[in-house]
């Protein structure tokens, strides 16, 4: 996984959907915040960008 620190403050974006794929499981859930070692700002962006991808049939509800 990748740690984000305050140099490299990233943006989740929505249709970015390779770097979003990092952070959810086989399955398609979103790894939670004590694997992922994310701020919790920055998981709540994360979320919230898979989720509105999710809406958006950019990556799917359910894994492979």
């Amino acid at each position: 996984m990748e740690k984000f620190t305050r140099k490299s403050d990233t943006e989740f974006d929505y249709k970015d959907t390779s770097s979003l794929r990092k952070f959810m499981s086989e399955k398609g859930k979103i790894t939670p915040r004590r694997i992922s070692y994310i701020s919790i700002k920055k998981q709540r962006d994360l979320s919230n960008a898979i989720k509105r991808a999710r809406y958006l049939a950019l990556l799917p509800y359910t894994g492979k």
